[in-house]
């Protein structure tokens, strides 16, 4: 089983993958996760990908699919996999494809979560972070015992800038404007799945699980 799991950020894609992963026992791979991954190890890719990330830049796209070949080399991988926000864009997919295409396997099936931007603006901007010892809180769906106060440490809880409202709804429209090619791409291929993002995450595995097949 060859998934890829599209979905702009707080649709809430990483939990499902994450439990799919869990109940087939297949690893659950995200950018962020592998990225940080070979930088710990310090692989030549891991090394370089460092080099943009102290710098603030984005890592390249060759660094970030060098990064996935190796990933999916792993035993682990043999099984199958859930690719968590990658790809991104269609040459990404495309060389996607065309690295599976070498070993005689490609993508079973493409899920894209959605919801609207609203709730979404709504589930992000209710983040809270402590910055003194990283743990996160939601006023909605996770709220800490007291009020702007970190249950673990007592520390000042704070909303970051990039779950401010405003910079959400323009990290929704970049999404939307680079993934709505990737979604037709894929649909091209009679592959993509939509998922109806809202409601409860054991109601949205439902979903999932009739997409893929129990």
């Amino acid at each position: 089983m060859r998934l890829v799991f599209l979905g702009p950020p707080g649709v809430g894609k990483g939990t499902q993958a994450q439990r799919l992963s869990a109940e087939r026992l297949i690893p659950k791979i995200s950018t962020g996760d592998i990225l940080r991954e070979a930088v710990q190890k310090k692989t030549p890719l891991g090394v370089e990908a460092r080099s943009f990330m102290d710098g603030g830049k984005l890592v390249p796209d060759e660094v970030v699919i060098g990064i996935i070949r190796e990933r999916l080399k792993d035993p682990d991988c043999r099984g199958g996999f859930v690719l968590d926000g990658f790809p991104r864009t269609v040459p990404q997919a495309q060389t996607l494809g065309s690295m599976l295409g070498r070993t005689q396997s490609g993508i079973d099936r493409v899920l894209n979560f959605e919801l609207s931007n609203d709730e979404l603006v709504r589930r992000l901007s209710g983040r809270r972070s402590c910055p003194d010892c990283q743990a996160v809180y939601h006023v909605e769906f996770n709220p800490p015992k007291k009020p702007d106060q970190c249950d673990r440490c007592g520390g000042k809880l704070i909303q970051r800038s990039d779950d401010q409202p405003e910079t959400i709804r323009k990290r929704l429209e970049v999404y939307q404007s680079q993934t709505l090619p990737l979604i037709r791409f894929y649909g091209d291929q009679g592959i993509l799945t939509s998922i109806d993002g809202s409601g409860s995450p054991e109601t949205v595995y439902r979903r999932v699980m009739t997409a893929v097949g129990k």
